[in-house]
């Protein structure tokens, strides 16, 4: 069986800092995308609160507050793929990461308000989570897939070579 590649081993302490990072990271954007859409929609500001983010009552089809509130995630699903090629850099870890921080925000919502009994929470969260795994995986296949620079700056071949033409002059 071929071990993964990691240099320094299993360490535990990256994991919890890339865990920590990218739940950190999340909540901020997440926080940026709904001050945004509130004030783009004309809503009050004052509205944000963490019930919006913790709340699975906040999450509804219903009303408009729910559809800019479900717009935010998805916006936070795709900012989170990206988060995902810059902290973790790894195709292979995404999925797990993803669903670590779609598991602590489950962990989060039930200590706020319970157990999330709205079906339009379940459903969002399970297609965001989804979106942001595999937009993940994609950009860091993309990265790991680039050609790694040997030199830098713009050198010939002949000059790799040593070969050098002279000048008639």
């Amino acid at each position: 069986m071929a071990a993964s590649f990691q240099p320094g081993g299993f360490d535990p302490v990256l994991i919890t800092a890339q865990i920590v990072a990218m739940q950190t990271l999340l909540y901020v954007s997440l926080g940026m995308w709904l001050l945004l859409l509130t004030a783009l929609s004309g809503g009050d500001l004052s509205e944000i609160s963490l019930d919006l983010v913790f709340s699975y009552s906040s999450v509804s089809l219903f009303l408009t507050g729910g559809w800019r509130l479900m717009a935010a995630f998805f916006l936070n699903a795709i900012a989170g793929a990206c988060f995902l090629c810059i902290v973790v850099e790894r195709a292979k870890k995404c999925l797990d990461f993803s669903t670590t921080a779609h598991f602590l925000h489950l962990c989060f919502c039930y200590f706020y308000a319970g157990l999330p009994s709205n079906w339009e929470w379940w459903v969002l969260n399970g297609v965001t989570l989804a979106l942001m795994a595999l937009l993940g995986e994609f950009l860091c296949m993309r990265r790991e897939l680039q050609d790694i620079p040997l030199f830098r700056g713009a050198v010939s071949q002949d000059s790799l070579l040593g070969l050098h033409r002279k000048s008639s002059s």
